[in-house]
């Protein structure tokens, strides 16, 4: 059975790296991801919702694009997550 689906209509996220676009200057606070914290849970990288955290060669986050929400620093089990004001 050959099934086809458009996508479209399912209530699903897809996600797409910075969808709400570049963050420029306005973001407050910011993730930092402590490394020795850090049990690579992948928790991070499933509920960010702009798609900013990477985990390929270790957790990341990509600044360009995160807007400073916090929701990583809450869903990361062990608290290896800070939300640090802008320099």
């Amino acid at each position: 059975m050959n099934l086809q689906y458009d996508y479209q209509y399912f209530p699903i996220s897809i996600p797409d790296k910075g969808a709400g676009g570049k963050t420029g200057n306005w973001r407050v606070v910011k993730p930092v991801i402590s490394k020795e914290k850090c049990i690579q849970c992948k928790a991070c990288y499933l509920w960010c919702p702009e798609s900013t955290i990477h985990i390929d060669n270790g957790v990341y986050v990509d600044y360009e694009y995160c807007k400073g929400c916090g929701v990583c620093a809450s869903v990361c089990p062990v608290k290896a997550i800070s939300m640090v004001m802008e320099q």
